[in-house]
């Protein structure tokens, strides 16, 4: 079946935002497109994908899937996964700094609100066909990218890693034989500078290159008033390069090397409320910020955008590698070798008592890690069968040294005020955990795919991967803090330790002890899953599947609760696997001579063992800590549905909207909501806060929603174009807009009546001139200053406080594009 373009720029759904030529119109005067067609995309305009690493039309595929072409990011400012989430309603992004980073795809992908060494991403990120296995990739500016497709639903029997809930498949342009370039600058208010250059063409007639760069940077949208600066701000490079060797009409060799680099004033998040909690009221935040005298936060709105963060910020994330990919061409079938190492190198400097008091001087956990993966595959081709065979290997090395230290003002804020040492500043100042954090992580998995077409409208396709996980975790957090006699002294929970019984360190032990402990874990998994796809006609294809998944075990890497003896509770030190149960509906259609396209998607999704954060319930622990467990089961279920037309060649417009339900199905040790914690054990007086009565240990959240995920969300947009002249050059004058909704979500582990976040929409718009080797346009980002949330958390100590991370304010600019 050939299916045309319809020059729709975003692939919504199974739709690519793409604007590519109609069937027979001339292709050599039209205008440089923001929506051109998607990549490798033959001269009849078919929209072509990589998905199932071998190019089909997008409309064949059988699966859930959104493509956005590179002109169409480019235009609508997107240059980053964060704001791939404006363009695809069920892709949720949240992060509070690169390290702590979470992609989920329809409500599931990774736990919420805390970040592990020991865990994998129920999302996979891969950039030409390379797995990245680091979340914080996901922050990074795209460079040179050619196309993204956004897969739903479990994936692993056809490439790469087993992923639960989706994955995210970049792919950058290649070297190309013809020379080519272009480049492009924008400038905005709070100096917002961006510039993107790329150059590609022959070495010889049998080797190509390509280079490429990005560069932005943006003024801090909060100003701090305590340094003088503006923080969370952008300032991030990224450079790809690539070798194009085709020895033989059948043999192509790529080799590639990419380095990326952040190194913001960044990442706060500030004042944004307080709550009652089940503290007593002389531990709640009132009652702790009076006893600095003169001490007051800056702005209760948050949407002043102000702060007065005292400790050191900031947040290097460097980002780097080298790839060799092999494909050869076999006749019927095609052998691919993909080689890669990747590097992290995470370095940052955080406030995370959250005011301008000096609790916490230094909470810090820089990262380094390396990873090498290698994939084998081979693809068959014929008439009535295709099959994908293929191996995958990966490992990774991380370590983290981490360090945790106290202020002056930490006595006063973390002691118990009925406790004379709560008035010392010395008997807390200094109490420094340096933690040494490592874990070595190899994966090796066998899979295949099978498509057999049983009739011409009918194809059975299984699938099947076995999978070898072993992680091997060390954890070794040394604290140290002054004793009463003034000298300093381990912080230690073993009882015959000398210093255990000094009144100084008694109370250091009550915040955090030193605890040292190595964890193995290691599982074989199968997966497998059945697809059926029929066509019913020419232009409307249905499928169904069924997958069994699952996504890897691992292990708490930071820190887990103490025995009543002082050793580390290790049998909750391993997170087990998550098995995921996976169904779906799909139908595909087009209609209006291909002019229009609406695809709809129905799926339900039970997960058992679901990775989740919860808090000690050790009997006789001293200390409450949060660590990963596994929730009894989850449930996701929802209807997609996605419409793109255009109706001429002057107006195109697009609509894509979920509808997902989210929730725990059963899980009844759940952190508590802050309103029923942070008082003693024991069962709450009821619903409802009440300073100083009793909390439970953990909370029964069984029915309620996911953190994240918005029942409800939307996106849409269209443009509108006239033929003109200028300087006697043909081109077209062009209007777009750009919208999205979502409803109302929850934004902690467990909802909370403090941490729901309001519903919100977003507009954007462009107004420009182009032609075939020129685009000028103006742009408004959040034009109606939309002040949203994108997440609201707890704060430690459960005092009440609820901090925030905004979204942007409105921004607008300019942007001027060269092709050559």
């Amino acid at each position: 079946m050939r299916i045309t373009s319809h020059r729709h720029g975003i692939a919504l759904g199974a739709m690519a935002i793409a604007l590519a030529p109609m069937p027979g119109q001339a292709q050599t005067a039209e205008p440089q497109r923001a929506d051109a067609q998607v990549a490798a995309a033959p001269a009849d305009g078919e929209i072509l994908v990589t998905a199932r690493r071998r190019a089909e039309n997008v409309q064949d595929v059988p699966v859930a899937i959104s493509v956005v072409n590179g002109e169409a990011l480019d235009a609508r400012g997107v240059f980053n996964i964060n704001r791939l989430t404006q363009l695809q309603p069920s892709l949720q992004f949240y992060s509070t700094n690169p390290r702590n980073t979470f992609i989920n795809i329809r409500g599931i992908g990774a736990p919420f609100g805390l970040t592990n060494d020991g865990f994998e991403q129920g999302v996979g990120i891969y950039i030409d066909q390379v797995y990245y296995n680091r979340i914080a990739s996901a922050t990074l500016d795209f460079v040179d990218v050619d196309q993204i497709e956004v897969l739903r639903g479990p994936q692993g029997t056809l490439y790469g890693k087993n992923t639960t809930a989706g994955a995210i498949n970049i792919t950058t342009r290649p070297p190309s034989f013809d020379f080519e370039g272009k480049a492009e600058i924008s400038l905005g208010n709070y100096n917002f500078k961006q510039g993107k250059a790329s150059v590609s063409g022959p070495l010889t007639d049998k080797l190509a290159a390509r280079i490429s760069a990005t560069v932005t940077d943006r003024q801090g949208t909060i100003e701090n008033v305590a340094t003088n600066q503006f923080v969370n701000s952008i300032d991030n490079m990224g450079v790809r390069g690539a070798l194009l060797w085709k020895p033989t009409d059948t043999l192509s060799i790529t080799l590639a090397g990419d380095y990326n680099v952040q190194d913001p004033i960044c990442c706060v998040q500030i004042y944004a409320g307080v709550g009652t909690t089940q503290r007593p009221l002389n531990r709640q935040y009132a009652a702790l910020t009076a006893r600095f005298p003169g001490y007051q936060v800056p702005s209760t709105n948050p949407f002043d955008r102000v702060t007065d963060l005292d400790a050191e910020i900031r947040a290097r994330n460097e980002h780097g590698g080298a790839s060799l990919l092999l494909q050869w061409d076999l006749g019927r079938g095609t052998l691919t070798s993909v080689s890669a190492w990747r590097y992290w190198d995470w370095t940052p400097a955080n406030d995370r008592d959250f005011t301008g008091l000096p609790v916490y001087t230094k909470v810090n956990n820089p990262t380094k890690q390396s990873q090498y993966t290698q994939e084998l595959r081979y693809n068959y081709e014929a008439e009535r069968v295709n099959f994908v065979v293929g191996a995958f290997g990966f490992h990774q090395k991380i370590r983290t040294s981490g360090i945790q230290e106290t202020g002056p003002a930490g006595s006063a804020w973390l002691l118990n005020p009925t406790s004379a040492l709560s008035n010392n500043p010395a008997v807390l100042n200094g109490l420094t955990a340096v933690n040494d954090i490592r874990l070595d992580n190899t994966s090796v998995a066998v899979f295949g795919k099978l498509n057999w077409k049983a009739t011409d409208r009918l194809t059975i396709s299984p699938g099947i991967r076995v999978n070898y996980d072993k992680k091997d975790g060390l954890y070794d957090s040394v604290v140290t803090g002054i004793a009463s006699n003034g000298t300093r002294q381990l912080v230690t929970n073993d009882t015959t330790h000398p210093s255990y019984n000094d009144p100084w360190t008694a109370a250091q032990r009550g915040l955090q002890a030193s605890q040292f402990f190595e964890v193995p874990f290691s599982a074989w998994n199968l997966s497998y899953d059945l697809n059926i796809a029929y066509a019913l006609t020419e232009d409307v294809n249905a499928y169904a599947t069924y997958a069994r998944s699952f996504k890897t075990g691992g292990v708490n890497l930071n820190g887990v609760p103490s025995l009543p003896n002082g050793l580390p509770a290790l049998d909750v030190a391993v997170i087990d696997p998550e098995k995921v149960n996976h169904f779906e509906l799909g139908l595909k259609t087009q209609f209006w001579d291909r002019r229009a396209t609406l695809n709809l998607a129905a799926f339900w999704t039970e997960i058992d063992d679901f990775q989740a954060s919860v808090i000690s319930n050790i009997s006789g622990s001293n200390v409450l800590r949060g660590y990963l467990a596994n929730a009894d089961k989850v449930r996701s279920r929802g209807v997609e549905a996605d419409f793109s037309v255009r109706p001429s060649d002057r107006f195109s417009a697009y609509a894509s909207g979920a509808f997902t339900d989210a929730k725990f199905t059963r899980f009844t040790n759940a952190p508590c909501p802050p309103e029923l914690a942070g008082g003693g054990s024991g069962t709450p007086p009821g619903p409802a806060a009440t300073p100083g009565a009793n909390s439970p240990v953990n909370c029964d959240v069984s029915g309620s929603v996911l953190p994240g995920i918005s029942k409800w969300a939307f996106s849409w947009g269209g443009e509108y174009n006239i033929p003109a002249a200028l300087l006697g050059q043909e081109g077209e004058v062009y209007f777009g807009y750009d919208g999205n909704y979502r409803s109302s979500f929850s934004s902690n582990a467990s909802p909370s009546i403090y941490t729901n976040i309001d519903g919100y929409s977003l507009h954007n718009f462009r107004l420009g001139y182009r032609t075939e080797k020129v685009d000028i346009f103006g742009w408004a980002r959040n034009a109606f200053q939309q002040n949203y949330f994108e997440s609201l958390a707890v704060t430690p100590g459960n005092t009440g406080l609820i901090s925030a991370q905004l979204g942007d304010p409105r921004t607008f600019g300019g942007t001027i594009k060269f092709n050559f």
